[in-house]
């Protein structure tokens, strides 16, 4: 990524991380990795109470706040999250959320109508509304196919919704379908090394990451997939299909200066 030699800390990008749940830490925290390998200055991970020090065991980096509550995110914290986002460039919203939890979700909802920062939405955060609440926004969406349908779309509605909405969706799959209001692309490659769990966290923060650093939103969301399958490759040729979520975390750095 290309930067001024004068710039100061912050100025290359700084993001937040909205996620986890009481059984759920690990999400928030690959996205955030993912975040900080792709370069950004300023990292914050807004995760519940109990998974604070886990988190900040992953990096000294991540500026770590923690929910209202010591279980799940809920209506006290839309309000203190909405002030921080006013902050971002970037945010990811969604990975390791409860999707049980019925004020979670309206929640999330809520954070994303309110939010003034660029975003990229994953997990809970793919709901029914969620085309709705982004409209206008500067936004990527990443479902698999089983958060697509929970959208209650078809791969056949991904085109008018991007147009519609003005964001930009990214379906996961053997062959990644990139739709942005005005452009299309498939990335294929990678293996189903993919999946493993994590890779999904990290493909939202590696793209959060790109955008934060001034990536247009379909461009970050095409390079970010790109990665993710340049990541398997290699990584299978080393270890066959037992690689991780950690493991692509570690390839991110390489790639973006090659693929970029």
């Amino acid at each position: 990524m290309k930067r001024s030699p004068s710039s100061h800390k912050g100025e290359n990008g700084k993001v937040a991380i909205i996620g986890g749940s009481r059984y759920m830490h690990g999400a928030p925290i690959f996205s955030a990795l993912a975040t900080e390998a792709s370069g950004v200055d300023l990292i914050y991970v807004v995760i519940p109470d109990w998974h604070e020090n886990t988190a900040k065991g992953y990096s000294p980096n991540f500026q770590v706040c923690p929910f209202a509550t010591d279980d799940d995110l809920c209506y006290a914290d839309v309000e203190s999250i909405l002030g921080l986002l006013a902050t971002m460039d970037c945010a990811v919203l969604g990975p390791g959320v409860n999707h049980a939890n019925e004020e979670s979700i309206a929640s999330l909802i809520q954070i994303i109508e309110g939010a003034s920062c660029s975003l990229v939405l994953d997990a809970a955060a793919l709901q029914p509304d969620t085309l709705k609440a982004i409209k206008g926004k500067n936004a990527v969406l990443t479902p698999h196919l089983g958060e697509l349908e929970r959208m209650k779309l078809t791969e056949k509605d991904m085109e008018k919704s991007a147009k519609t909405s003005g964001a930009t969706i990214l379906l996961k799959g053997e062959k990644d379908i990139i739709v942005g209001p005005n452009n299309k692309e498939e990335i294929k490659g990678g293996n189903a090394g993919l999946t493993v769990g994590g890779t999904g966290d990290v493909l939202a923060g590696l793209i959060c990451g790109l955008m934060a650093q001034k990536m247009e939103a379909f461009e970050a969301a095409v390079l970010g997939a790109k990665i993710m399958k340049a990541a398997a490759d290699k990584l299978e040729k080393d270890k066959g299909y037992a690689f991780t979520a950690m493991d692509v975390v570690g390839e991110i750095g390489g790639l973006v200066k090659k693929l970029n």
